[in-house]
């Protein structure tokens, strides 16, 4: 089994030991690494190269945003969560700006947090169902672009339910295809629409409009 190298970042010490606790749960989650400063972060990510890093988005001196940026600068492939006590949408869209592949309540249960960092390591859902009907409920969206406009039927639909948080299986079991035909499609839509992964592709079917809202997300919450 492949176990994922996380490191922890938060300036509160309880917070630090309360993310470890919960990763603890899941044999495929490691702690590499915890340290309570944004400067810190960045000296352990270019001496350890960890697979994950979790972060809070407020610290002193360098918050969780500013040190995201900056790792994801230099080492674009390390996957990164912000962890915050705040639901505030501003929030939620300057850390995917970021470069960020997703974003996590402090006040969620453990088992969501497990499901949720199993899926952005898999690279399989960007957001919570619990942010995503938060977005859905509040964010107001401009009308396509012409970017959106290349996009074929099929690939809109894929883009719909990707912004509904479904992973690849559902996607393929929803529209009655292949799996691997998920992947070439979402392969397509990255290269057309000049993005990179799925948090990106979330963030872009919020701001244009091609977010799902037929999937009811308050029976999730």
């Amino acid at each position: 089994m492949s176990r994922y190298r996380v490191l922890v970042v938060d300036d509160h010490a309880h917070a630090r030991e309360a993310m470890c606790e919960i990763l603890s749960m899941d044999d495929s989650f490691e702690v590499i690494g915890v340290v309570e400063s944004g400067a810190e972060a960045i000296a352990f990510t270019a001496q350890w190269m960890p697979d994950l890093i979790l972060i809070d988005i407020q610290m002193p001196e360098m918050d969780g945003l500013e040190t995201t940026r900056r790792i994801k600068q230099e080492y674009p492939y390390v996957k990164i969560v912000i962890v915050t006590v705040s639901d505030e949408i501003s929030h939620l869209l300057e850390a995917l700006k970021q470069g960020a592949q997703g974003y996590l309540l402090k006040n969620l249960a453990p088992s969501t947090w497990i499901q949720y960092l199993q899926a952005i390591v898999n690279e399989e859902a960007p957001l919570s169902r619990e942010l995503a009907f938060q977005i859905l409920k509040e964010f107001t969206v401009p009308s396509v672009t012409d970017e959106g406009e290349s996009l074929t039927t099929r690939e809109k639909e894929i883009l719909s339910c990707v912004s509904s948080g479904s992973k690849n299986k559902e996607i393929a079991v929803s529209l009655g295809i292949s799996e691997h035909t998920v992947k070439n499609h979402l392969k397509n839509i990255l290269q057309k629409l000049q993005l990179q992964n799925r948090t990106q592709l979330t963030r872009y079917a919020l701001e244009q409009g091609l977010a799902s809202r037929k999937r009811d997300f308050s029976k999730d919450v």
